[in-house]
């Protein structure tokens, strides 16, 4: 045992050596005639011995069961950081995804326990797994936002916070042209480029301002393909919606001539000879526009025209009827000579517009016909126009506001049949919103500015002032 070795050792050394680690130290310079110990004093030192080497026996042993702990431990860290390291050079790094940049997943070394799946939030174990997005996922964890399938595919595309593959992405957010259904292509630049029309929020490829696709006459769109048009004697091109409301000839107008007469006549604008009114084709009102040696004419296209010479004006007596491809067949015309008895002959509007755009231009040319009945000097391009979009704008106005409280009221019995179908009435009510957005927007310095500063006299100061100073001076009042 140790402890008798340390024994031994202690006495070998106490003796060898002349030196007592005790309570007790030899004189190492023994004098002479120095007394001798005893028997007894001996036998007590060799006990005081033996007790001390138990003693450190019993020492030596507790240190040794700590270092034996201490071992343990050590083994077990470095069991784990061999773990560690097997793991790190095992690893297998996921592939990248990307969308406009580059998500190139980075390895992060952890021991296994600490890899929780962003996707279902439990512990990734063993096998193969995706480091991307700051995060750890499962392989079929890492799903797209709108298939909800796994991205496999060696890119990925981000919207926000969610993931998509780059073929659900483009499905979703890159723009389909509104005419042919397809992706918008990208220019030379590698930029999404496109058209739109600024009310209708209408999406088309640019080529198609060029390949001759159809643009309705009236509301201004192109229609899908594959949408079928109506195509008027005079080669424009009407959609179906605006048909079903069109005003096709003289004598469907009546009743639209007699709410505008009214509308004035609430004004307290009562227009007292009976002014003649003309549905006609683009040829005619533009032949009758020649005509005349004075007047102001919207381009590109005259709608309107209020006359004041004595003209020969060929007018629709009959609707046309639509056979094969949509097109206007069988329309009866007749010629209508027009004597002068008055300032004003006859209003010609041009024929297969809507009813609201029918009724907004009839407003506009009856304010023309007013002035001249009422003595108006001659006015500027500006004035005179601005103030007839301004009467307008008022009708259609009262238009869409009878409108929301009812359906819309119709000008004939075949309209107001098909104004109880279906989305009609809707739809009649977002073309007048447009006619309006038309009139407001207008960019030209005689009708848009025209508009806009009579507009702003009218807000300010009431129509029948307005009309009074425009009578003395010409001008806006200010």
């Amino acid at each position: 045992m140790d402890w008798i070795k340390k024994l031994f050792k202690g006495c070998a050394h106490k003796f060898s050596e002349g030196h007592y680690h005790g309570n007790y130290v030899e004189d190492p310079h023994p004098q002479f005639n120095a007394p001798s110990v005893s028997g007894d004093a001996w036998q007590e030192l060799e006990n005081e011995d033996v007790d001390r080497a138990i003693a450190l026996s019993l020492l030596e042993e507790s240190q040794k069961g700590r270092k034996v702990i201490d071992d343990e431990s050590q083994l077990e860290e470095d069991e784990q950081l061999a773990r560690a390291l097997q793991e790190s050079l095992n690893f297998e790094p996921p592939p990248q995804y990307e969308n406009a940049n580059m998500y190139q997943p980075m390895p992060v070394h952890f021991p296994m326990g600490y890899r929780i799946c962003a996707g279902c939030n439990t512990e990734i174990g063993h096998g193969r797994f995706l480091n991307c997005l700051n995060a750890f996922w499962h392989p079929e964890c890492f799903r797209c936002h709108a298939c909800n399938l796994p991205i496999s595919d060696y890119e990925f595309s981000m919207s926000g916070n969610y993931r998509f593959h780059k073929s659900c992405y483009k499905e979703r957010y890159h723009p389909k042209c509104d005419v042919c259904n397809h992706f918008i292509p990208t220019n030379p630049a590698g930029l999404i480029e496109y058209r739109a029309h600024p009310f209708w929020i209408q999406k088309y490829c640019p080529s198609h301002e060029h390949d001759g696709t159809p643009r309705c006459c009236s509301c201004e769109r192109m229609e899908p393909r594959d949408t079928g048009y109506v195509a008027l004697n005079d080669g424009r091109k009407l959609c179906l919606e605006c048909l079903d409301s069109a005003v096709m000839d003289t004598k469907q107008c009546q009743p639209l001539y007699l709410d505008i007469l009214e509308f004035y006549e609430g004004l307290n604008m009562k227009v007292e000879q009976q002014v003649p009114l003309l549905l006609v084709e683009r040829q005619a009102l533009n032949e009758a526009r020649e005509g005349e040696k004075n007047g102001h004419y919207h381009m590109p296209e005259t709608r309107g025209l209020c006359l004041s010479e004595e003209q020969t004006v060929s007018t629709i007596l009959r609707r046309p009827r639509f056979g094969t491809g949509n097109r206007a067949m069988d329309m009866i015309t007749e010629p209508c000579k027009l004597t002068r008895r008055c300032e004003v002959t006859a209003i010609l509007i041009l024929y297969g517009l809507p009813r609201l755009l029918t009724g907004s231009i009839l407003a506009h040319e009856m304010m023309h016909a007013w002035m001249r009945l009422q003595g108006f000097r001659t006015l500027s391009q500006d004035v005179e126009e601005g103030i007839c979009q301004v009467l307008a704008h008022m009708w259609l106005l009262t238009q869409l506001e009878s409108a929301s409280s009812s359906n819309v009221a119709s000008t004939s019995s075949s309209a107001s049949s098909r104004l109880q179908k279906g989305k009609r009435p809707q739809f009649e009510r977002k073309l007048g919103e447009f006619f309006k957005h038309q009139i407001e927007s207008d960019t030209s310095p005689v009708y848009g500015d025209g508009f806009r500063a009579g507009h702003q006299a009218v807000y300010k100061y009431g129509l029948r002032r307005t009309l009074e100073h425009i009578r003395m001076t010409g001008r806006f009042p200010y």
